[in-house]
């Protein structure tokens, strides 16, 4: 390794790091998945202070010194610890998972305790198991999205049980977001389904996630019309369709980066009307 050079390396010797404020980084991790058909994300309830017995995102400190890791290391520690999920197994859901930074949140006073920046990752992916608590979280659970009362805003809404410390529920209003817009110009909502999976069963992500009923013949049109997105596995599902039709075909992810054209939300294509 090239050595740097002798001013540098005197500068080095006698630069102190305590003439400026202490700031820490953390990572936030909005993780998605959808279970008994509604849209889940990860919570921890908080065992210690700052914040104690409220519900939170799962996260914590980058370790910066012993073990030091980049922050999507970090953000992948962290799942494995609430999930319970082994980032080393071959093949597992954490291999599957979709995992991409979302922001970054500074706002002096969002951590009583110091000067805490956040890095906010969003996760997403299918048929992930029960949490378990870890670290300093007294328990860990899948909470329904459209239970936690959120507001475009980032706000929870007055009454909801689960109450989001931090500024989480801001976090998570943009991780829903940023969910519901990829999901119009790329193929990620494959992400929360398995392997091999039928264009009903692809729709029932994107309703979830949107919260928008779709056109199921328009919606199975558009799919297929879009190159790279699915491609059939030439297997069919071991039940039959609805109304004892044929069975429906099984299709696999494609090798598509970006969906041209675009899956718009309904919604959205009012608005651009």
């Amino acid at each position: 390794m090239n050595q740097p050079p002798q001013d540098e390396r005197e500068f080095l010797a006698s630069y102190d790091p305590r003439a400026y404020d202490p700031v820490s980084v953390t990572v936030d991790v909005v993780a998605l998945t959808i279970r008994d058909g509604a849209l889940n994300v990860l919570l921890v309830r908080r065992g210690q202070a700052p914040f104690a017995g409220m519900w939170a995102l799962p996260g914590g400190f980058v370790r910066g010194v012993t073990d030091a890791e980049d922050l999507s290391s970090a953000a992948r520690r962290e799942l494995a610890e609430e999930t319970g999920l082994d980032p080393s197994q071959p093949g597992g859901p954490m291999e599957r998972m979709h995992l991409e930074q979302l922001a970054t949140y500074g706002t002096p006073g969002r951590d009583p305790r110091m000067r805490v920046i956040s890095v906010a990752y969003l996760a997403f992916a299918p048929e992930l198991p029960d949490p378990r608590a870890g670290g300093d979280a007294a328990e860990a659970a899948w909470a329904r999205v459209d239970g936690l009362g959120l507001s475009e805003a980032g706000a929870q809404h007055p009454g909801v049980t689960r109450k989001l410390a931090f500024d989480h529920a801001r976090i998570l209003a943009d991780g829903l977001e940023r969910a519901r817009g990829k999901l119009e110009y790329t193929p990620l909502a494959t992400a929360f389904c398995p392997p091999e999976f039928t264009v009903p069963e692809l729709r029932a992500v994107y309703e979830t996630v949107w919260g928008e009923e779709l056109h199921a013949g328009n919606f199975h049109r558009k799919v297929l019309s879009v190159p790279g997105f699915v491609e059939a596995t030439g297997g069919t599902a071991d039940r039959e369709g609805r109304r004892g039709g044929p069975r429906p075909k099984l299709y696999r992810a494609g090798d598509a980066r970006l969906l041209h054209p675009a899956l718009l939300r309904p919604s959205r294509e009012e608005e651009i009307r």
